[in-house]
């Protein structure tokens, strides 16, 4: 289904928007026409076509300091943070490291509030505001065993969606979408190759992972004028979620 939004004009810095699911959310605002900038801990060979990557580790607060002034430098403003990346090896908590759990939530949490505050600071003082997407997960409201500080972080991602959306407004719109699986590049790491993915997707309403891009349009339309009154809210995109497991049992005993 093709998406018709016109977001010329716009200026939007994506974190991580490089690859995976990033990368989903990256193509679709270059394809309404926004100027788009992406960021990574690296560079990139080949960036995607009509994008300004720059290198920042956003657990930085000097780099991200840097990277919001010099988007605002270079381009005149910034209309949309998409707080993109974050994620965690698996690890049964009870063996990980105090160190470990504390950078699994300063990736997944702090970093993205320090972007925040950098971000609504320009947003402020611009007339027509600005709006923040975060990307959450399923894991902020479901059991999340091997990535349990992860969940915890995501859980905190949204509950901060939901205080900075009062503290900023009128101006400052924030939201955040609940992403369920998705297909990447990664995809057979993840979920144990073809086989893997067929039987998860089976469990899953859509029947199906989510594409990339299909995060990308809710992130489209979660910074564009379509959502004007949208703030606060956590949008779920996660194809149906995840039936209760006892369904699955009790289908296996019937048959």
């Amino acid at each position: 289904m093709a998406i018709s939004l016109d977001l010329a004009g716009r200026v939007v810095l994506v974190t991580g928007g490089q690859r995976g699911v990033g990368l989903g959310i990256t193509t679709q605002f270059v394809a309404a026409g926004a100027t788009v900038v992406t960021c990574g801990r690296s560079d990139v060979e080949i960036p995607v076509a009509g994008t300004h990557h720059r290198i920042c580790d956003v657990r930085s607060a000097s780099e991200v300091s840097a990277l919001i002034d010099g988007v605002v430098a270079e381009f005149g403003r910034l209309d949309v943070l998409v707080n993109n990346a974050g994620g965690a090896p698996y690890a049964m908590a009870a063996d990980a490291s105090v160190n470990f759990h504390d950078k699994i939530m300063q990736l997944n949490l702090n970093s993205p509030l320090m972007l925040m505050q950098a971000a609504n600071a320009v947003m402020q003082q611009q007339a027509e505001g600005g709006a923040i997407v975060n990307i959450s997960s399923v894991s902020a409201s479901r059991p999340s065993p091997g990535t349990a500080a992860y969940g915890a972080a995501k859980a905190g991602i949204d509950s901060l969606t939901t205080s900075l959306a009062v503290e900023w407004g009128p101006k400052v719109r924030v939201n955040s979408i609940t992403v369920g699986l998705v297909a990447t590049e990664q995809s057979d790491l993840h979920y144990g190759g073809e086989s893997g993915i067929a039987a998860i997707s089976a469990t899953i309403p859509a029947g199906r992972l989510a594409l990339p891009s299909e995060v990308g349009n809710v992130a489209l339309f979660l910074a564009s004028d379509l959502a004007s009154y949208v703030s606060g809210a956590h949008v779920e995109c996660h194809g149906g979620g995840e039936p209760p497991v006892f369904l699955h049992v009790v289908q296996k005993e019937l048959s």
